[in-house]
């Protein structure tokens, strides 16, 4: 899908059941997605690039959550045209918040997973992220050497299958100023009155190792309108790939049944 200058990619399983729009964090992208999907067989599954990721444009001008939205808005309109369940990481959570606070009549259910109304973060945080992702040695040889640097771990795992083979070796699909500037506009201030006004039956989802504490978590679901909450014990802020078989479980009961 193409507006304003700016590709978005996605994935669409096709299935016969009510749509589901998934939303990843950042530094991702829809692939991380992909066993969710997988373990979703009946329902039409749409794995969205954001953009600044995958195969979404790269460097977009605009970074800023309105632009965010917008695409979002956009994927939905264009390739479902009605309502569906958004669900969304992290990030792809804020995001998928936005949408559901500016567009309720495209957003029948809501699931946020280790997400809140953003403002967490600061200049530090921001320069950390900056100094990690630039001292990737890209491009890498090949897959072992980007494990070798990267680690083993599921989230590490999940980014190296996402990189993107070019001529002179493996690169991450993202642009580590784009993810900065991203963060800088979810860290600008929490989105309070957006998530109060959201009417979408929600359930949020968090990890017990997750990265918020649980005044935090506490807070962000009290002031929801029809919000349930889930933690999924034994994991952290990529639950979805530390905890696939409690993710899908959970994630799958709440399409289902999204008041039981």
């Amino acid at each position: 899908m193409a507006s304003a200058g700016v590709t978005i990619g996605y994935r669409d399983s096709g299935g016969w059941r009510p749509p589901v729009v998934l939303l990843h964090g950042l530094a991702g992208s829809g692939r991380e997605f992909v066993a969710t999907a997988e373990a979703l067989p009946e329902f039409r599954v749409i794995l969205v690039d954001l953009r600044g990721h995958g195969e979404s444009t790269r460097r977009p001008r605009d970074l800023g959550r309105a632009a965010y939205v917008a695409d979002v808005v956009g994927v939905i309109e264009s390739v479902v045209g009605g309502p569906v369940a958004l669900v969304g990481q992290s990030m792809g959570g804020h995001t998928a918040m936005l949408v559901a606070a500016v567009r309720p009549d495209l957003v029948g259910r809501l699931v946020l997973l280790e997400s809140t109304a953003g403002g967490d973060g600061d200049q530090a945080s921001r320069e950390a992220l900056r100094r990690y992702f630039q001292g990737w040695p890209v491009p890498f040889r090949d897959e072992q050497a980007a494990t070798d640097f990267l680690g083993s771990g599921v989230l590490q795992r999940a980014w190296v299958a996402d990189l993107e083979r070019r001529v002179d070796g493996l690169w991450p699909r993202f642009a580590v100023d784009a993810l900065v500037e991203t963060m800088e506009a979810v860290d600008e201030a929490p989105r309070w009155a957006e998530w109060e006004s959201v009417k979408a039956p929600t359930l949020a989802v968090f990890a017990d190792n997750g990265m918020f504490d649980e005044v935090t978590k506490h807070d962000f679901v009290v002031r929801g309108r029809d919000v349930r909450r889930i933690d999924i014990p034994a994991a952290g802020h990529d639950a979805h790939l530390e905890a696939p078989s409690a993710w899908i479980a959970t994630l799958r009961a709440f399409l289902l049944h999204p008041c039981g």
